[in-house]
């Protein structure tokens, strides 16, 4: 029997998972919300629901920091903390729509959150929203962080950051575009930690059915502009942004049932076609220097399309193919990919 040396209690497993499991229903999460929270597969989750002791412990940690049960102090745990309070958030403000609303994203969503890293200036919160005008790439004609330029939906402070929610017309709104791809929700601190979440544009066409096809063009397009808010956010905000990094994460869900297209974008160099997906959620991450994401942008890029796309049975996609995505991008004037 081995000797309780340092006084402490050994882990019960069972008990923690069911903790676990009561905190989340006591927050009124879904396994899939908890999962997408932790930044963890569907499968991962339930097999931490069984109590199974093959997960890694960072996963475990992932998924237990989501329900408080793991206590991060200081740095390291702030961008996890960050993610957290916006995507609560985001349920609160859905939370008295229909089950079906654009807004909640019904077939499927993605989403992005960064964190600069390094010596980010001191800046007031009223001034925040001017700097983020600025850091808007609009290359597309529904850029990222967008500032919707209508009274309900104008970004505003809330508990500290400046926060986006372009409501549906479920919402009670007047709006044009209200599909999933155009019910935005966002946040930005002033310490340079930034969340938005999307619905996916190829649910809302008439020519074929909801969560059916994945757009080989517009994942490099979004996580082009995502890189590139950052890039300009951190040109105005880091105090030297040659010595300053972008965390960036991205997620998508709803996977399940669609199939890699060539669609967005006639032009794309991406026209390859892949099969189903193979997981219904993908997590892609990566730390870029700042000053490497105009010069370098589709070198650190390609190995996220490419783990995105392998999803779908693609592989051999060329850091050459998406640096002529990235160009198509960049000299974009709103016409030549469906925002």
């Amino acid at each position: 029997m081995r000797q309780n040396l340092g006084g402490m209690t050994p882990v019960n497993w069972a008990a923690l998972v069911a903790e676990a499991i009561r905190r989340r229903k006591a927050e009124k999460l879904t396994q899939r919300e908890h999962a997408a929270l932790a930044s963890v597969s569907i499968p991962t989750i339930v097999g931490f629901d069984r109590g199974e002791k093959t997960l890694s412990l960072a996963k475990a940690f992932d998924i237990l920091r989501v329900v408080g049960l793991v206590e991060e102090p200081g740095e390291g745990g702030a961008q996890e903390a960050f993610v957290l309070d916006a995507f609560a958030r985001w349920r609160e403000l859905t939370s008295n729509l229909p089950e079906n609303s654009p807004s909640r994203f019904p077939n499927g969503w993605y989403r992005f959150d960064y964190a600069l890293e390094g010596d980010i200036k001191d800046i007031e919160l009223h001034r925040l929203p001017s700097i983020l005008r600025e850091a808007v790439v609009a290359h597309t004609g529904w850029p990222l962080f967008l500032f919707p330029g209508r009274a309900e939906a104008e970004p505003r402070e809330v508990d500290g950051v400046i926060e986006c929610w372009v409501k549906p017309a479920d919402a009670g709104v007047d709006r044009p575009l209200s599909d999933a791809a155009h019910c935005d929700f966002w946040r930005v601190a002033p310490n340079g930690r930034a969340f938005m979440i999307r619905g996916y544009q190829e649910d809302s066409q008439d020519t074929f059915a909801p969560r059916t096809i994945f757009d080989t063009t517009l994942p490099t397009w979004r996580i082009g502009e995502c890189l590139l808010h950052a890039h300009r956010l951190a040109s105005q905000t880091a105090v030297d942004p040659s010595k300053t990094k972008v965390r960036f994460r991205a997620l998508y869900t709803g996977l399940s049932g669609r199939v890699l297209r060539a669609w967005g974008n006639p032009l794309s160099d991406l026209m390859f076609e892949g099969g189903g997906a193979r997981s219904d959620e993908a997590i892609l991450e990566a730390v870029i220097p700042v000053d490497e994401i105009e010069t370098k942008l589709a070198e650190h890029m390609h190995p996220l399309i490419a783990s995105l796309f392998e999803r779908f049975g693609v592989t051999g996609v060329s850091n050459d193919r998406v640096a002529a995505e990235i160009g198509r991008l960049k000299a974009n004037q709103f016409n030549s990919v469906r925002s």
